[in-house]
């Protein structure tokens, strides 16, 4: 893939002591930066790696093992507007960074990066910032074709790292497990041994377009609980609470509805507990996929090529239509793509993944790379 530095110059690999990465804003964004983050360790082992990341993902930096601190960009709070921004950059300036690499594509970042005094500036030449940086990577449109893993991946190989895989596995500590049981307690929720739990995440923050039918997830969960005789969980912010709402209203099984009442720690601790995800193309689908948990991703407007989720238990539900993916909030027509997705096909490929069974052979399923490989040759 020709990606180039301007100036043809890398990262020189010593000297360099302090780096400070920019994180993304967006959860599943995040998730899907850490194999770029494992890449930038690998490069540079010996150096302080901090992470400068917004208060509300800085929970999945702090879980990456290649992270040694996460700087939280409060905003709200001291960060907010150009005074909050000057505070910022003096507080990095205090930090005496050697190098920052930028995985946000906003000029904000390569402003902040420039008046924090970091003499190495490194990022994809997006937003009109190129001439702020040191090391402008050039974003060509092939680039912006592949998933986003490999998106962040080869930015950081321009600058002279080797990646370190593509896998992601967050791996949380014993705290987490407690912060479960707590949470299980709390919510009322029986978690008997050969009954599992399983999370539906029914939402989407970026529109509706994103997001399956309430009434089919609930179809879904209730086959399932029917068959297992597990319990099942909504999940979401306080945003998406109408839609896990909606689900409730429609399922027979009484689904306990955590959505809103929790932080991304608690969300965390809930999904690792869970034996199956069902989810919308989301954050916490990248989540779950990230946790090792079994996760059946549906996709309506957007691309499972550039964003389905990682971990190998993960599975796609996707019909190919002639409109999309548009990546529009709302659909402007008959919603063909996710209306044709049926409760049959979403229960059998859930089920399969609860069991272990392989999933049946189909064009609509597939894993992720599968799904790079069949799709991209119509994108």
């Amino acid at each position: 893939m020709p990606l180039n530095v301007r100036g043809g110059k890398r990262f020189p690999e010593e000297g360099i002591e302090r780096i400070l990465v920019r994180g993304t804003n967006w959860i599943g964004d995040v998730v899907m930066t850490l194999p770029a983050v494992a890449a930038i360790r690998k490069r540079w082992p010996e150096a302080r790696l901090s992470v400068l990341a917004k208060p509300w993902v800085s929970e999945i930096y702090s879980l990456c093992p290649d992270v040694d601190e996460v700087i939280s960009f409060a905003e709200p709070g001291r960060h907010k507007g150009i005074l909050g921004r000057w505070r910022l950059a003096r507080d990095l300036r205090a930090c005496d960074f050697d190098a920052a690499i930028l995985l946000q594509n906003a000029i904000e970042a390569a402003i902040l990066a420039r008046l924090a005094g970091i003499p190495l500036r490194a990022g994809y030449n997006s937003d009109g910032r190129g001439c702020l940086l040191t090391h402008s990577v050039r974003r060509t449109r092939e680039i912006r074709r592949v998933h986003q893993i490999d998106y962040y991946i080869e930015m950081v190989r321009a600058l002279g790292c080797e990646p370190a895989g593509r896998n992601v596995r967050l791996r949380p500590g014993p705290e987490y497990v407690e912060t479960a049981a707590r949470l299980l307690e709390k919510f009322e929720i029986g978690d008997r041994e050969g009954h599992p739990l399983i999370g539906i995440a029914p939402g989407a923050a970026y529109g509706p377009a994103k997001r399956w039918f309430p009434e089919r997830f609930a179809a879904v969960a209730d086959r399932l609980i029917d068959e297992t005789g597990g319990r099942g969980i909504l999940f979401g912010s306080g945003q998406d609470r109408q839609s896990t709402a909606e689900v409730n209203r429609h399922s027979r099984r009484g689904l306990t509805d955590v959505a809103g009442q929790t932080d991304l720690r608690e969300a965390i601790a809930l999904i690792a507990r869970c034996d199956l995800f069902l989810s919308n193309d989301s954050g916490l689908m990248h989540i779950a996929g990230a946790l090792g948990v079994p996760t059946v991703a549906i996709f309506g407007s957007t691309n499972p090529v550039t964003t389905s989720p990682v971990g190998e238990k993960s599975l796609i539900v996707h019909h190919p239509v002639a409109c999309g993916p548009c990546l529009k909030p709302v659909c402007p027509t008959d919603f063909h793509c996710m209306d044709g997705i049926g409760v049959d096909e979403v229960y059998r490929t859930a089920r399969d993944l609860l069991t272990g069974a392989s999933s049946p052979e189909k064009v609509s399923v597939t894993s992720p790379h599968e799904a790079t490989r069949r799709l991209g040759r119509n994108d």
